[in-house]
């Protein structure tokens, strides 16, 4: 599973103060079309999708009064387009009561 995986939760944890994370594993490097920009997009409005929808508290009912995170795992760190279009998502996500992460995963 991964950014490529449109339609797939990759992975669903609960973290800190209980909070139910939803983390979109991204593997991709960046690139001047911006094409892993509009996949990354797609599956961030999967997502939603799946929080809006019901989805989320139909599949996991003892879930639904935790607080939602959405939280992106990078194998490369996002260019200059990318961290403007992530600050964006953070405050159209807050406005929507779901919490916003995102963080490069350190290589051993």
């Amino acid at each position: 599973m991964s950014v490529e995986d449109k339609n797939v939760i990759d992975i669903i944890t609960i973290g800190k103060e209980g909070t139910l994370v939803l983390t979109i594993s991204d593997h991709l490097e960046w690139d001047d079309e911006n094409e892993h920009l509009l996949l990354l997009q797609e599956k961030i409005n999967s997502y939603l999708d799946f929080i809006e929808n019901g989805q989320l508290v139909e599949n996991y009912p003892d879930k639904a009064d935790k607080k939602i995170m959405i939280q992106i795992v990078f194998k490369y760190y996002p260019n200059k387009t990318a961290e403007e279009f992530l600050a964006i998502v953070e405050r159209f996500l807050n406005e929507k009561g779901v919490a916003f992460d995102f963080y490069k995963l350190e290589e051993e």
